[in-house]
């Protein structure tokens, strides 16, 4: 699975987590259920905003659960899942933009993907996600050729993007794609008057996914040679948090102009989640208002703002000569020279450089690594696990946090 919302059962509280994993085992057993077995590894977390926005303004309530059987992922216990048209749309959604990875992921020889049979079956199996996305899609009114058109274009977009150029020139796909999502669902709703705030506030969310798995990646992408919007454009990171910043408080003000039946998750995901994304993409993790006086957040080091005053903690937080900032001081910065993006210097005299991280799995060792992690529910229960294909650090949905359980204030009118 994978996302950039990633909550945590702490943050939400029992009757909110409750309602994320009814979403969460209703998009997977949709895929299932209309495409088979092998879709639901497809099933992702930003998928889920699909359909609790849809159900969030249609007020189903029960009329739109069903009771599940017994799974793995919970323990072997039933459920109360999420069922309906906005499952069905993000099975769409999450399908087409699999199938774009994957072609990514051939395209770029990841792995067993370098291997030209393993390649071809790849494409096979993408090319009947997009049968199966649009298949579904058509079923809700969603045309999926919106999404197919910016998986196209993103390709000769980043062949044309050079230093210098707005990386949100880079982004506008998938920006694109999000919109139209996030539109249809109010359609779904029947709440047409929705589309427009929604298609915004999709449009800033594609753009903030785009952003934060660039900065995620930086590193990564440096060591391997892979292509980096971030690096490719020369955008520095104080200018890509700024951008993400924006994008976090234009999600919210979009927000505030839709009508919703129940909108208390939806604000709970795309404000108060959306904006922990961004800091832990940055390395900047906000304190609970129950752990420091003066109100839920303090200014931070970017500036007065809802990030909290916090001592450096992620790799692009710390200050030159830090042993933990990659981009400060000399020698082994692979930005580093002539008053690039990234500033210059290297790693500090006398720290040691950080150990690159290891590779991508390709697409199939990848796939057998998600139904392991299933199969041992660490996908729910652990506390941390090692993403299947990207080999990044990840969050079980059911972990415990360092929240410590408190009861975290919200800063926002109307939570």
């Amino acid at each position: 699975m994978f996302g950039i919302v990633r909550p945590c059962r702490h943050r939400l509280g029992e009757k909110y987590t409750s309602q994320w994993m009814a979403h969460l085992c209703g998009l997977c057993l949709t895929l299932r259920g209309d495409h088979g077995q092998f879709a639901r590894i497809v099933t992702n977390y930003d998928g889920l905003l699909i359909s609790i926005l849809t159900e969030a303004q249609a007020g189903l309530g029960g009329a739109g659960r069903r009771t599940a059987g017994p799974c793995p992922l919970r323990g072997m216990r039933t459920a109360s899942v999420a069922q309906g048209e906005g499952a069905r749309l993000a099975a769409a959604v999450s399908l087409v933009l699999a199938s774009a990875k994957v072609r990514d992921h051939v395209t770029d020889g990841d792995g067993v993907l370098a291997r030209r049979p393993v390649a071809r079956a790849a494409r096979r199996v993408a090319a009947s996600w997009d049968v199966a996305g649009a298949r579904t899609g058509t079923a809700v009114g969603f045309d999926t050729a919106v999404l197919v058109d910016a998986v196209d274009r993103q390709g000769g977009i980043e062949a044309l993007a050079g230093f210098g150029t707005p990386i949100l020139t880079v982004t506008e796909p998938t920006e694109t794609a999000t919109a139209a999502a996030f539109a249809h669902t109010a359609v779904l709703a029947g709440r047409p008057h929705n589309a427009g705030p929604l298609a915004e506030a999709g449009r800033l969310f594609g753009r903030l996914a785009h952003l934060l798995d660039a900065v995620e990646d930086l590193h990564a992408d440096a060591v391997s040679g892979a292509w980096n919007p971030i690096a490719a454009t020369g955008t520095s990171l104080v200018e890509a948090r700024r951008l993400a910043d924006d994008a976090v408080a234009g999600v919210r003000l979009a927000l505030r102009d839709a009508e919703f039946d129940d909108p208390v998750l939806v604000h709970l995901l795309l404000v108060h989640e959306l904006r922990r994304s961004v800091d832990r993409a940055f390395g900047t993790v906000p304190v609970c208002a129950s752990h420091q006086g003066g109100g839920p957040y303090q200014p931070g080091p970017y500036g007065p703002g809802p990030y909290g005053q916090q001592p450096p903690q992620g790799p692009y937080a710390q200050g030159p000569g830090s042993p933990q900032n990659p981009y400060a001081g000399g020698g082994g910065n692979p930005y580093a020279g002539g008053g690039g993006a990234y500033g210059g210097g290297g790693f500090g005299e006398g720290a040691p450089a950080p150990q690159p991280p290891r590779g991508r799995r390709g697409f199939w060792a990848g796939c057998g690594m998600f139904w392991l992690l299933c199969c041992t529910c660490k996908l729910c229960c652990a506390e941390e696990y090692e993403g299947p294909w990207s080999r990044k650090e990840r969050e079980g949905c059911c972990r415990d946090c360092d929240c410590d359980g408190c009861d975290c204030c919200c800063p926002c009118d109307g939570c």
